[in-house]
């Protein structure tokens, strides 16, 4: 007489639900477009102290990727690691953006390859106005290129542009970096410089962080008009209401240092119901 296991009910129903979830992602990989990220079995250090420990990860052209987790998971190290912060080292595993080896670039590289971090706490930079910055930026990025920098008038009208995107007042482009802008103001600057610098890669970390309910939809609303077929946003928040707005093809979920659960944007509402302690009741 054959044997066969029994499982408890909650059990049986979500290793039903994960079959289901990777039968449907095994359909959707064969229509995927080609990785723009690919993140294998990276292990990172902060002060000889690991935190990252093994992420797996590939994001394709097109995709919006939302990670979450518990405070102290890894995911603004992950960010960190991913724009190349020096103070992080990379012990182990491959970064690989458009299939080329993203971990021996420094920041710098690693901004004109195509990748740009949006911070959880934008900093001030006084005595440096926000158009003598953009200019420097996209003069070094088109030249990157192969291209022309722009000229004054075309300069001008592609901010006049970008700022109406994120309601961004185009007189504080006048203005030093960041400086006497409320939180508000500050994320929308970031996206700003997201939409002024086209990235093939934008990993935001916690944009949503300190924003009243009017700032997120505006942030929200500025991240989805600047999704592409061809590129990519990782998204670390904290809170499902971000993805109201900015709606994510994949929820991973981050808990110390690894990726514990992926699903759709599902995931993201039974977390925000739930909590995340029916995931770390299984490890």
């Amino acid at each position: 007489m054959g044997y066969k296991q029994v499982l408890p009910l909650e059990s049986e129903e979500r290793h039903k639900n994960e079959a289901l979830f990777a039968r449907e992602l095994e359909k959707y990989e064969e229509i995927r477009r080609p990785a723009i990220l690919e993140i294998k079995g990276l292990h990172a250090t902060v002060s000889g102290r690991e935190i990252l420990k093994g992420i797996n990860l590939s994001v394709s052209a097109g995709e919006v990727h939302a990670i979450m987790g518990p405070n102290g998971s890894g995911k603004s190290t992950l960010a960190s690691v991913l724009a190349g912060n020096p103070r992080y080292e990379v012990t182990g595993g491959q970064v690989l953006l458009d299939g080329n080896d993203l971990l021996p670039l420094n920041v710098e590289e690693r901004a004109r390859e195509g990748v740009f971090l949006g911070f959880q706490y934008p900093v001030e930079i006084p005595g440096v106005s926000m158009a003598n910055f953009m200019k420097a930026a996209m003069a070094e990025k088109r030249r990157h290129e192969g291209l022309e920098p722009l000229s004054a008038s075309e300069f001008l009208r592609l901010v006049r542009e970008k700022a109406a995107l994120v309601e961004l007042d185009p007189a504080m482009i006048s203005r030093s970096v960041n400086e006497g802008f409320s939180g508000g103001e500050k994320k929308k600057n970031e996206i700003f410089q997201m939409a002024m610098l086209s990235p093939r890669l934008a990993v935001l970390d916690e944009t949503d962080s300190g924003l009243d309910i009017d700032a997120l939809r505006v942030v929200g609303e500025g991240v989805s008009r600047l999704r592409r077929p061809d590129n990519a946003i990782v998204l670390i928040t904290h809170y499902q209401r971000l993805l109201d707005y900015i709606v994510p093809d994949f929820v991973h979920v981050l808990y110390k240092g690894r990726i514990i659960e992926s699903g759709g944007r599902d995931l993201a509402l039974k977390l925000e119901k739930e909590g995340y302690d029916w995931l770390i009741n299984r490890q």
